[in-house]
């Protein structure tokens, strides 16, 4: 008997197709492949295994990366927050991890730390997104206290991060890219700067390493449109079942609040997923799924294992596969709908959804 369980079906070709189109795009850079967040909400460790031709993985947090080791992962991977207390560099050196830092403070914990072999840095340079980053004015003096430690690799690897890549218009990233490479000037050190957005949209900053994330998972980073427009292929389809297929009259209301009432006499199909699987709640009369071909409105509020769907006359049954989202339809569009981005939907696939991994 088929399973009723919500699924999420990883197209690892997809996903391998997504990485071609960034070397396609930055054919001389090497390739960062951020895996953060459970890989966007696709499984970390299915994905690294999948990624053989990335050159480096970037993880958020130290335990992300012992979770890969812990897989058999040997590829290097670049912790982009760093360490968060000095009791952590053992542990980096030991499972051979790279680190990004970002402030003063790291930077004179690494280099007061008794390690027993030095580690590749990663020195993260401010230059307008004003979240994480040393400051431009002291570059200078942390670039050379780190290259002179016996704790640090050299050379230092430079980086930044772009606050507005995605919004073509914005001169921002321009000045951005201007001021770190001021600040750079005459250093040595591979540098690292262009995400997704800047991938796509800013060729003059991919340098010698790119950090793609949402668009290896198939999904447009910019404000409008989706993937499919840029050449990528969705990486996810998110899906559930018909559990039970419900005749309803004119003026009846349906689900909490009775937030929906039939206009008319029609069906409706009962399908087993909801916000304790992460589909968003917002998604209560507001969203679209796709039956047997054919895009069909959610009605009623979303619960949190189930939602109901207006299928009128069409020919449904239970049973029938239903699709969230994925090639058919573009989270993105539903992220439009639900006043939200398509990172948080990836990201907030809860372990009720059971994972499948095809090619």
């Amino acid at each position: 008997m088929q399973s009723r369980r919500p699924q999420a079906i990883i197209n690892l070709n997809a996903l391998n197709h997504n990485f071609s189109r960034v070397k396609q795009l930055a054919p001389a850079s090497k390739v960062l492949a951020v895996l953060k967040a459970n890989a966007y909400g696709h499984g970390m460790l299915a994905v690294a295994q999948a990624l053989k031709h990335s050159d480096a993985l970037g993880v958020a947090r130290i335990d992300e990366a012992l979770a890969l080791r812990a897989g058999g992962i040997t590829k290097p991977i670049v912790l982009l927050e760093g360490f968060f207390h000095p009791d952590e560099l053992q542990q980096v050196v030991a499972s051979n991890l790279q680190l990004v830092i970002h402030h003063r403070e790291q930077a004179t914990a690494l280099v007061a730390a008794r390690l027993d072999a030095p580690v590749r840095v990663w020195l993260k340079v401010d230059s307008g997104m004003h979240r994480l980053g040393i400051y431009p004015d002291e570059f200078n003096e942390l670039h050379q206290c780190l290259s002179q430690s016996a704790n640090v690799q050299t050379p230092i690897r430079l980086m930044s991060h772009f606050a507005c890549s995605d919004e073509l218009a914005n001169p921002v990233t321009l000045r951005q890219l201007q001021l770190f490479r001021q600040t750079i000037a005459d250093t040595e050190g591979e540098v690292s700067l262009a995400n997704s957005a800047a991938i796509l949209n800013w060729p003059q900053s991919h340098a010698d390493w790119v950090r793609p994330g949402l668009m290896l998972y198939g999904v447009s980073p910019m404000a409008d449109g989706s993937g499919n427009t840029q050449g990528l292929q969705p990486v996810m389809t998110l899906s559930s079942s018909v559990i039970a297929v419900r005749h309803v009259k004119a003026g009846e209301a349906v689900g909490y609040g009775g937030s929906w009432i039939a206009a008319h006499d029609t069906r409706l199909a009962v399908v087993a997923i909801g916000y304790g699987d992460g589909y968003p709640r917002a998604a209560s009369n507001n969203a679209d799924v796709v039956i047997n071909g054919q895009r069909l409105p959610v009605v009623g509020r979303v619960s949190m294992d189930m939602i109901t769907v207006d299928i009128g006359k069409q020919s449904v049954a239970v049973g029938d596969n239903v699709i969230l989202w994925g090639p058919q339809l573009p989270v993105e569009q539903l992220a439009q709908r639900v006043d939200t981005i398509p990172y948080e939907l990836l990201c907030n696939i809860t372990s009720r959804v059971q994972f499948s991994y095809v090619e």
